[in-house]
């Protein structure tokens, strides 16, 4: 694992951008297309802003979410309404986005349907994760309902996911595959995640889930 430190978070966003964009293009100069897996919430928000408008073949990007909640896409908390108002317009617009969400009550009517669609698109080239306070990255929870099936060599590609207090169940990438990525990145700010963190390369993945996918982590930080 490698840790790079910033100044500020203005930094942070534009150097992360920055670091995105060439290894995407460094996957372009080689392959047809490019599997970019971007996290949901707000925090990466501002990576995004700068990377949208970035000179890309873009037409050659898939794009997919880590992880999503169970929401339609017009929903306030749904990842891909934000991932369309912050990543996939401008230039980026010309993107291929692969959905985590189908209209069904439950994600298990659907799974079967959403890995046929991503399947064909792996392995990851390119992934760029988030990690919370208590340790988790995607939908990968401390003491979610489907933590250790996710957590397994075998995993399925996709698993659902519900976690006590949530509003909704979530859909997540598993360890595997998102271990699996070429090139990858994790955004944090501020010293208890960066305190967090470093609690977590001591723990085992059930306790802290972030440890199952820090093999060959670039670390972006800033206070």
């Amino acid at each position: 694992m490698k840790i790079i430190d910033y100044p500020d978070a203005d930094m942070l966003a534009i150097g992360l951008a920055d670091t995105l964009a060439s290894a995407l293009r460094t996957v372009l100069a080689n392959e047809d297309r490019v599997l970019f897996v971007v996290p949901g919430g707000t925090t990466p928000g501002p990576v995004f802003d700068a990377l949208c408008d970035t000179g890309l073949d873009w037409d050659r990007v898939d794009v997919l979410l880590s992880d999503e909640r169970w929401r339609p896409e017009v929903h306030v908390r749904s990842n891909t309404r934000l991932l369309r108002e912050r990543l996939l317009t401008g230039r980026a617009a010309a993107a291929r986005y692969l959905p985590l969400y189908a209209k069904a009550p439950e994600p298990e009517e659907v799974l079967a349907e959403l890995e046929a669609n991503i399947s064909p698109a792996l392995p990851i080239d390119v992934c760029l994760l988030g990690m919370g306070e208590d340790m988790h990255t995607a939908s990968l929870f401390p003491g979610a309902d489907n933590l250790e099936a996710a957590l397994e060599r075998r995993a399925p590609l996709l698993v659902p996911m519900r976690v006590d207090g949530a509003e909704e169940p979530r859909v997540t990438l598993s360890a595997r595959v998102l271990n699996g990525a070429v090139a990858k990145h994790l955004m944090i700010t501020g010293e208890k995640k960066r305190r967090a963190l470093e609690r977590a390369q001591h723990m085992r993945p059930a306790e802290a889930p972030i440890a199952a996918v820090l093999d060959d982590m670039t670390v972006h930080w800033a206070p």
